[in-house]
């Protein structure tokens, strides 16, 4: 075995035991996929998704999770955006069993927190000039979240640490009309 290899791997298990020492939680994070009928990754999001349209969600298609996954949690947001990242979904306690959420729903007993405009419900593309991408990202908890009704995509990011098990992401753009 090269040298270099040698090392590489006993620095990866020295900083993976001084993880594990220090108390911190060390995971080899899984991907799975979201996607969606509507759009391709990386293409345009059709208006009847947006502001432009009937500012309904699009339908989504969740590939296979962990089978340690107990829920699902959803976060849209636009990086691009003129103020810093804007968040148009916040969404949790989706059950993991999950495959599909329809157009304009969400599954029974899912959580949706505030988003950017302050309502907690889905608010489609808007943006003020230029073409802007937004980020549909999809976590596998091993637990369902204790957080309020209310919780920001910040909260909702602190109660999911340590509890991601993988992650995917579906990623669109949008240019006015």
């Amino acid at each position: 075995m090269d040298n270099w290899l040698v090392f590489l791997l006993l620095l990866t298990q020295l900083k993976l035991n001084s993880a594990a020492a220090a108390g911190k939680e060390v995971a080899i994070m899984e991907t799975m996929s979201i996607s969606s009928s509507a759009f391709k990754h990386g293409e345009a999001i059709p208006a009847r998704y947006t502001c432009d349209g009937t500012d309904v969600s699009p339908p989504l298609a969740i590939g296979k999770t962990p089978d340690a996954a107990r829920t699902l949690a959803l976060i849209m947001e636009d990086p691009d955006a003129p103020m810093g990242s804007w968040v148009h979904w916040v969404a949790w306690d989706i059950p993991a069993q999950t495959r599909e959420i329809p157009e304009n729903s969400v599954p029974s007993g899912v959580r949706q927190g505030r988003n950017s405009w302050n309502r907690n419900s889905y608010g489609g593309p808007c943006p003020p000039a230029g073409t802007h991408r937004y980020f549909f990202r999809l976590y596998a908890l091993d637990t369902e979240l204790d957080v309020s009704h209310s919780a920001t995509k910040a909260e909702l990011e602190r109660a999911m640490q340590g509890h991601i098990l993988a992650r995917g992401e579906l990623m669109g753009t949008y240019r006015r009309q």
